[in-house]
């Protein structure tokens, strides 16, 4: 890079066939490149805790509450 001027930041796709060509251009350019890294999505419906609740709710298994002092009743709080 030249006289350390701020570089601009760009996301650019390219198909895996032309990586190679485009690493060339860009060392030729004086180019910086970093692969980004994908962040994990975490899914909840993929739990097995999630399947199972949707399941106890699915078939009856679920106690309704009138009021959370209700609750608080039920479990000895």
């Amino acid at each position: 890079m030249e006289a350390m001027a701020k570089p601009n930041t760009f996301t650019i796709s390219v198909p895996k066939i032309d990586i190679k060509r485009f690493k060339g251009i860009a060392k030729a350019m004086g180019w910086l490149i970093e692969p980004v890294q994908k962040e994990e999505q975490y899914d909840i419906t993929r739990t097995a805790g999630f399947r199972a609740a949707m399941d106890d709710v699915k078939n009856g298994r679920v106690t309704r509450y009138d009021s959370l002092q209700d609750f608080y009743k039920e479990i000895g709080l």
